[in-house]
């Protein structure tokens, strides 16, 4: 699955697409119609919390909204490091590891 829209634009296209305004949404996020379209914007982040709501408001899975919540967080945690590759691929096998040693 490759998805190169952050997950404001995601939230803004399920919005427009299913035609409601910013303050109905909000509304229903329980945050100021000003905050979403910041988070829109991507200048603002969502929280985690936030994701089984929008799933809900849109009918869409929320594995793909956490995915999307997710990957933009450490898109933006290491896009600026010279190696992305290598800690990604590093990562990768640690959350194995993890996983590994807590079961």
């Amino acid at each position: 699955m490759v998805q190169n829209e952050t997950f404001g634009e995601v939230i803004r296209k399920l919005r427009e697409e299913s035609g409601l305004p910013l303050r109905k949404v909000a509304a229903h996020l329980d945050i100021d119609p000003s905050t979403l379209g910041k988070i829109e914007r991507n200048e603002r982040t969502a929280n985690k919390e936030m994701i089984e709501k929008i799933a809900e408001i849109f009918s869409v899975n929320s594995k793909s909204l956490l995915v999307s919540y997710l990957s933009d967080k450490v898109a933006y945690e290491i896009m600026e490091e010279d190696c992305t590759k290598d800690i990604l691929k590093v990562a990768e096998e640690k959350i194995k590891y993890y996983k590994k040693v807590k079961n």
